[in-house]
């Protein structure tokens, strides 16, 4: 099971990053065509890390189902943190529907926001951070 564990981990690793990035390019992408700049590069680039990224939450979410049928689903910390494993499938989405705006030159939205949206994940990741580590109940 720690290849599991470890495989998980590292198919999780790839996935924050792309959750992480994404929103990124949402930015650049806003105030580049903002700015009159040509921003088609990055429309191809948000379409190519949406579809590594949903690559790497499906093998997150496979091998960590694995790991729950090797360790078993006890502990409320386990509930919790898929509450928040949830939430993150939920903003995953929510990029998708912003990279379908992009696509179709409907992206309305600010680079200010964009920035803020890009802190998202990061409030979603930390509780599930500390309750795989700290297991705060049981």
């Amino acid at each position: 099971m720690l290849w599991v564990k470890a495989f998980h981990i590292l198919a999780m690793t790839s996935w924050m990053a792309g959750i992480f990035y994404l929103p990124r390019i949402f930015v650049h992408y806003v105030e580049g065509a903002e700015a009159g700049q040509d921003v088609s590069r990055l429309a191809i680039m948000a379409g190519k890390l949406y579809g590594f990224m949903s690559l790497m939450a499906l093998f997150t979410l496979g091998l960590g189902f694995w790991l729950w049928l090797g360790y078993g689903f006890s502990g409320a910390w386990l509930h919790a943190k898929l509450l928040f494993v949830g939430l993150l499938i939920g903003y995953h989405f929510w990029c998708f529907s912003y990279l379908k705006k992009l696509r179709a030159g409907t992206l309305d939205n600010s680079g200010r926001y964009f920035r803020y949206f890009n802190e998202l994940p990061l409030m979603i990741f930390i509780p599930i951070l500390i309750l795989v580590v700290v297991k705060p109940f049981y």
